[in-house]
C-alpha cells in the first residue's frame, strides 16, 4: 500500500471547520457579496425588533387576549427590513401597505368564499395585482392574504378587525423597531441612495435618468433596486474606470 502523498488530506481526517466553510463557499449565493460581520448584525436586529413587535403588542392587546399577538409573515417581513434594509421591498410603505392590503384582501375574500385552495389562490393572486398597481410591492404581503384564507374560521369571526390587530399593529411597531436599530446599527432607514459626485463622473456625458428608467423597463422584470442606487452603483463603476485609464501605465 502507497504512502499518502505529503500535503494531501488522504489518509487523515479533514478538520470539521474548515470542511465547513469548504461546504458554505461552495453553496450558490444571492447576493454578490455579503460584508463580513453583517450577518450577526442583521440577526441581532431582527431578534430585538420581533421581540420589541411582541412585547409591545402584547400590552395593547393585553396578555388575556384571544386575539394573535403575532403573525408568521412578520418573520418575513424582519428579513427585509433587517437584513436588505436598502430593498425598495422593505420601504416602510411596501412594509404597511402591502402587509395590510393584502390582509383585506384575504379577509374579503375569506369571507365570500367557502373553497380553501380557491379562496387562497384568488387572495394570493389579488394581493399580487394590488401591491404592483399601488406601489407597495412586499412579498410577505402574499402570505399575509394566505394566512388570513387558512386561518378562516378565526377571520370570520373578526371581520375585518382582523386587519388592524394583528396586521397592522404589527406591521407599524416592526417599522419603528427596524427604524431604531437599523440606525443604531449605523445604518440608513428608510434607505436613501448617497448623493455623491465621483470626482471623474462628467454629468454631461452620463445617461440621463430617463435613461435608466427606460432600460428598467426593457428589461421587462421587476429588480430588487432602486433606479438611484442602479445610478448611483453606475457612476461608481465610471469613476472606478476613469481612474484606472488614468493610473495605467503607458
Amino acid at each position: 500500500m502507497l504512502p499518502p502523498l505529503r500535503g494531501s488530506n488522504r489518509g487523515r481526517p479533514v478538520p470539521t471547520g474548515r470542511a465547513m466553510r469548504h461546504f458554505v463557499r461552495r453553496l450558490p449565493s444571492t447576493f454578490a457579496r455579503v460584508v463580513a460581520g453583517e450577518w450577526p448584525r442583521n440577526a441581532a436586529g431582527a431578534l430585538i425588533g420581533i421581540a420589541a413587535m411582541g412585547a409591545l403588542t402584547t400590552l395593547v392587546v393585553g396578555p388575556s387576549s384571544s386575539l394573535p399577538i403575532l403573525m408568521a409573515p412578520m418573520g418575513a417581513s424582519a428579513v427585509l427590513l433587517f437584513a436588505v434594509p436598502a430593498s425598495p421591498l422593505a420601504r416602510p410603505w411596501a412594509v404597511l401597505g402591502g402587509n395590510v392590503l393584502s390582509t383585506l384582501i384575504g379577509v374579503g375574500i375569506a369571507m365570500s368564499e367557502s373553497s380553501p385552495v380557491l379562496a387562497a389562490s384568488l387572495a394570493v393572486g389579488a394581493a399580487i395585482a394590488a401591491m404592483s398597481l399601488l406601489r407597495c410591492l412586499h412579498p410577505p404581503g402574499g402570505a399575509c392574504a394566505l394566512t388570513a384564507v387558512l386561518a378562516m374560521p378565526q377571520t370570520i369571526g373578526e371581520g375585518f378587525f382582523f386587519v388592524l390587530l394583528p396586521v397592522l399593529i404589527n406591521s407599524v411597531l416592526l417599522v419603528i423597531a427596524a427604524i431604531i436599530c437599523n440606525r443604531a446599527l449605523g445604518r440608513s432607514y428608510p434607505h436613501r441612495a448617497h448623493a455623491t459626485q465621483h470626482p471623474h463622473a462628467h454629468p454631461a456625458n452620463l445617461l440621463t435618468e430617463a435613461d435608466f428608467d427606460a432600460v428598467l423597463a426593457d428589461y421587462g422584470e421587476v429588480l430588487d433596486i432602486s433606479r438611484k442606487d442602479l445610478e448611483m452603483l453606475y457612476l461608481e463603476l465610471v469613476s472606478r474606470a476613469d481612474d484606472k485609464r488614468v493610473n495605467q501605465p503607458r
